[in-house]
């Protein structure tokens, strides 16, 4: 391995860290919860290996039950890596899976079939017999006795040993749709809108997601000597509350595994965000339990808390209003209530400035270099999430004489409706034709790659892979509306990049993972620029990963040119994405908007055509185009600023600094 790949691998690898401590006071099962998603795959991919290896030992068959979706990769990842590096055999596994959407065709790109291949089969020492999936192309009438069969097999395979399982957003497990009773077996269901949003991006399009699928049971699953359930990202954490601490019931299927005698929930911290042991841990018992203390961060959460359950200002609390709430030993520990609620409002109050890259002779926000004008990189993991997310922020940074740099981590293709690329196409052909201009950029210029076009979309079926004439297509309308929003906000023409960071070039909404070339594309544009102040998208809510992924290359690059001088005064700010904002005890600085400001902000964003009205991913169950999510978002920061008793603003964009 090369030095500088050796620097990569260090950096993108994540240190192993162990669970989380555990409280049980309100949580009806286990739950184990670890820092990072990859800590808990490694741990979970550990103790099925461990399982595999003991059983064989003893001359027994491991009987496993799979998973599939994004959230159990990491799991299959390591039980590869264990096979290749450490000799972990599976010639003793036999495998059933949870599920398979109907009807499909087992080579389809969004088949089980195909993603337990891709994602572990063709990597493991598996017998080809041993791997039982659902079987998708089965006419309707035949359904029923497949299930019973599927049953039967399990059975006779002596029980699953282990059970794997992810949970979805309406607290499915397998397809078990909301209303799905413990009893239940192997069946085919009709999956809830929320599920088949949440497909969406993976079939191209809500109206190409099959509306029914083949389960194994709540009954089936609940029959499994030993469940795990795998819950990663923010936007799992409201179901996962549901599960753990409110009582069983059947729209919630997941929390019927607080019936079964060895079953536990494996978290990351944030699908554990609104547990009570992290939301309110002092409604839990107290701090030393949970090997907690009162840190000035936890003081000022517990104190907004507060003043948000009371619906008081911060400076009005009392001492009675703590004791009453649980917060007796944030007082002994820290004084009376007054002095605490002014050190909490002065720290809410440091946050709010109108000079996010510091004004001339002055320093920036939380120290930072003392450079005026700063160079500044926002980079954007979609074309449209710099204006969308810190559109205001954006423009200000310009506004007040900022080098500022944007770049636009992929190309977002993927994201733009045929019909839109279609029209685009014509006005080329029409513009060519106008002028006598040829496009001697393919044999047939303009028009050659015209019919092309039209002639795949003609035949093109649901979820199929674009034709790179197409995918071109659908990249320059996503990089000329990127480049018209980036000027728009006052960023010159020559400080707009386009990275289009090869994970992402894959025509299909599953990606490659990131390597090398991406870090060092991204090293390339921070070595170029020297920034004093860099922008990125944090927003782990992201249904579809690419913010997560975009976040890791940036975090990567930065580790790389770490030891650069210009690189020591160098920030790295966070904003959110359309999904979720920062809760207000994490901002770290506030970004105020006026009405003009939103308004010009607007203008931005629309500027993004083919996301305009309807984009086509814009995130499952809401029907919000992006510009209303993100003025609602940032209008409901600056209200929850006003109900503290800060200074009531239009709007504000909140930010979370990151060491890097």
């Amino acid at each position: 391995m090369s030095a500088a790949a050796n620097r990569t691998a260090l950096a993108t690898a994540p240190i192993y860290r162990g669970p989380l401590p555990r409280v049980t006071t309100v949580e009806r099962l286990p739950v184990t919860v670890y820092d990072q998603p990859a800590d808990a795959s490694r741990a979970v991919a550990r103790e099925i290996a461990d399982l595999v290896r003991e059983r064989a030992a003893t001359g027994k068959k491991t009987v496993l039950g799979l998973a599939t979706g994004s959230t159990p990769v990491g799991v299959y990842d390591e039980l590869i890596r264990l096979h290749r590096e450490e000799g972990v055999s599976f010639k003793t596994v036999v495998t059933f899976n949870l599920d398979e959407y109907w009807p499909i065709e087992p080579d389809a790109l969004q088949s089980y079939h195909r993603f337990m291949r891709e994602h572990l089969f063709d990597h493991i020492d598996i017998p080809a017999d041993a791997m039982n999936i659902p079987d998708g192309t089965l006419s309707r009438d035949q359904i029923s006795a497949a299930c019973m069969a599927y049953e039967e097999k399990i059975r006779e395979a002596g029980g699953i040993d282990l059970q794997v399982l992810g949970i979805g957003r309406t607290g499915h497990i397998g397809f078990n749709e909301p209303g799905s009773t413990v009893e239940s077996r192997t069946r085919l269901i009709t999956l809830d809108s929320v599920t088949r949003g949440d497909a969406a991006s993976d079939f191209f399009g809500e109206w190409n997601v099959p509306r029914q699928a083949i389960t194994m049971g709540v009954g089936t699953i609940l029959g499994a000597r030993r469940v795990v359930l795998l819950g990663f990202g923010e936007h799992k954490a409201p179901i996962v509350r549901k599960a753990v601490e409110e009582p069983p019931c059947s729209h919630v299927s997941a929390s019927a595994l607080q019936g079964h005698p060895d079953a536990r929930f494996v978290l990351d911290r944030s699908a554990a965000a609104r547990l009570s042991r992290f939301e309110a841990p002092w409604v839990v018992g107290p701090l030393e339990s949970m090997g907690l203390e009162w840190t000035p961060q936890l003081t000022k959460k517990a104190v907004i808390w507060l003043s948000l359950q009371l619906g008081k200002p911060i400076l009005k609390l009392t001492d009675e209003d703590y004791n009453e709430h649980g917060l007796q030993d944030l007082l002994s520990c820290r004084g009376r209530a007054y002095d605490t609620n002014i050190e909490v409002f002065k720290a809410m109050q440091g946050t709010i400035t109108g000079w996010p890259g510091g004004k001339a002779g002055g320093r920036g926000p939380h120290g930072g270099s003392d450079a005026f004008p700063k160079r500044v990189v926002v980079f954007s993991p979609h074309p449209d999430d710099d204006v969308i997310s810190m559109g205001g922020t954006f423009i200000r940074l310009c506004e007040q004489g900022h080098d500022v740099h944007v770049a636009y981590q992929t190309s977002g293709n993927i994201a733009v409706w045929d019909e839109s690329a279609d029209r685009h196409v014509d006005f080329v052909e029409e513009f060519c034709k106008a002028f006598g201009v040829g496009a001697p950029i393919s044999k047939g210029g303009a028009s050659g790659i015209a019919d092309q076009i039209r002639q795949f979309l003609k035949t093109k079926s649901a979820g199929a892979v674009d034709i790179p004439e197409l995918q071109a297509v659908k990249g320059l309308i996503r990089r000329t509306e990127a480049r018209a929003g980036a000027k728009y906000s006052g960023v010159k023409p020559d400080n707009i990049h386009f990275l289009d960071l090869p994970f992402y070039e894959t025509g299909r909404v599953r990606k490659k993972p990131i390597g090398p070339e991406d870090i060092a594309i991204t090293v390339k544009l921070l070595e170029q620029v020297q920034p004093h102040q860099v922008y990125a998208a944090g927003d782990l809510s992201d249904p579809h990963g690419t913010h997560r992924v975009c976040l890791a290359v940036i975090l990567a690059a930065l580790a790389e040119v770490k030891g650069r001088p210009w690189a020591k005064d160098c920030q790295l700010w966070l904003y959110r994405g359309a999904w979720q904002e920062w809760g207000p005890h994490e901002i770290e600085m506030a970004v105020p908007l006026s009405p003009d400001e939103v308004e010009r902000k607007r203008m931005a964003i629309f500027k993004h055509e083919s996301q305009k009205d309807r984009a086509l991913f814009p995130g499952a169950t809401d029907e919000r185009e992006f510009w209303q999510r993100a003025e609602d978002r940032n209008r409901d920061t600056a209200r929850l600023y006003d109900k503290l008793g800060l200074p009531e603003y239009e709007a504000i964009e909140g930010f979370v600094r990151h060491t890097f």
